[in-house]
C-alpha cells in the first residue's frame, strides 16, 4: 500500500515499483472512480494507464452514488483478478477512509433509510449544506472533525444514522488495533511541510495550464449538474464557481492551493495515527532509493 498526502508523488512510485514487480495498481481514491474527472483528480496519463494496468479508475458516471462500502466490494473483485493472474497487488492513494476499509472490515451499521436521504438532500437545496454541516458538528463533532472537508455525501451518510438510532455516526466505528496481514507492507510518502507545499502549489497551476477550467466547462457542458456530489471536490468546486462569475482567476487558483494544503494536513494527521506504516522520506530518499527499500523489504 502506497499512501501519502496529496502531491506527495504516490502515482509515479506506484507505477514504477509496479513496472520492477509486474505488479497491478487499485486506486484507493474517492474521485479518480468517476469519469471525465481527469485532470483535477491527478489520474495517471494514457501513456501510464497503458503501461500498468489500474484498476477504479473512471468506472462510475458522474451521476452514479459511491461509498466506501461500495469501494469495498469492488476492491475485492479486483484482488480476485488481480491474484488469479498471479501479480502482486499494489494500493495507491490517499483517500483515508478508503485505505483504512482495506485494512479493517467496515463496522456494522443501518442501511441508507431513502427518505432521510431525501428529506436531507432537500434541506440542502434549501438551505445550503453549511446548515446539515453545522447540524452534524451539534450531534457528532468527532465525525466532522476527521472528515475530509464539507463532504456532502458523507455528511448526509453520518445524519442518517443518527436520525435512523440516535447514535452519533462516530460511534459504530471500531477503534480496534488495526492488524496487518503479513502479506501486506504499508508505505507513507512524505515531505517537509514547505517542501509539499510548494509541490502542492507547482501541481495547481499545472492543472489549471493544462485545461482544468476547459475540463469542468465540457462536463457542465454535457448537462451534468454543479450540485452533483462528484464535483464537490477541490478544484472543480472552485472552478466552478469562478465560472459562475462569483470570485476571480486569482482568487480561484489560491483558493485550491489553500483547500488542498488544508487536506494534506489533514491526511498527515490521519497517517500519524497508522504504527504499522513505514514513512518514506522522499527528501532524503530519491524514488529510486524509495523503491529499493520497499524491495529489500
Amino acid at each position: 500500500m502506497i499512501a501519502g498526502p496529496t502531491a506527495s508523488g504516490k502515482t509515479a512510485l506506484a507505477i514504477d515499483l509496479a513496472k520492477r514487480t509486474g505488479g497491478e495498481i487499485i486506486s484507493v481514491d474517492s474521485r479518480q472512480c468517476f469519469r471525465r474527472l481527469d485532470i483535477g483528480t491527478a489520474k495517471p496519463e494514457k501513456e501510464e494507464l497503458q503501461q500498468v494496468r489500474h484498476y477504479n479508475i473512471s468506472v462510475l458516471d458522474l451521476t452514479e452514488s459511491d461509498s466506501v462500502a461500495d469501494f469495498l466490494e469492488r476492491v475485492k473483485q479486483y484482488e480476485q483478478e488481480i491474484k488469479a493472474r498471479g501479480r502482486p497487488i499494489i494500493y495507491c492513494g490517499g483517500s483515508t477512509l478508503h485505505l483504512q476499509s482495506i485494512l479493517r472490515p467496515l463496522d456494522d451499521m443501518p442501511d441508507a433509510d431513502s427518505d432521510n436521504i431525501q428529506n436531507l438532500n432537500e434541506e440542502i437545496k434549501a438551505n445550503g449544506i453549511e446548515q446539515l454541516y453545522e447540524r452534524l458538528q451539534e450531534v457528532d463533532p468527532d465525525y466532522a472533525k476527521k472528515m475530509d472537508g464539507m463532504n456532502r455525501q458523507r455528511i448526509i451518510r453520518a445524519l442518517d444514522v443518527w436520525l435512523q438510532t440516535g447514535k452519533p455516526f462516530s460511534s459504530f466505528h471500531q477503534n480496534k488495533k488495526i492488524e496487518i496481514p503479513d502479506d501486506l507492507e504499508v508505505y507513507v510518502l512524505h515531505h517537509p511541510r514547505k517542501k509539499l507545499h510548494e509541490r502542492i502549489n507547482v501541481r495547481t497551476e499545472n492543472m489549471l495550464n493544462n485545461g482544468l477550467i476547459s475540463e469542468t466547462e465540457g462536463i457542465l457542458s454535457y448537462g451534468y449538474s454543479p450540485e452533483l456530489q462528484a464535483l464537490n471536490t477541490v478544484g472543480y468546486k472552485d472552478v466552478i464557481s469562478y465560472l459562475k462569475g462569483d470570485i476571480s482567476r486569482h482568487q480561484m487558483t489560491e483558493d485550491i492551493k489553500t483547500s488542498t494544503r488544508r487536506y494534506a494536513k489533514r491526511q498527515i494527521t490521519w497517517y500519524r495515527k497508522w504504527e504499522f506504516a513505514t514513512w518514506l522520506d522522499l527528501e532524503v530518499n530519491s524514488q529510486e532509493e524509495a523503491i529499493r527499500k520497499i524491495l529489500k523489504a
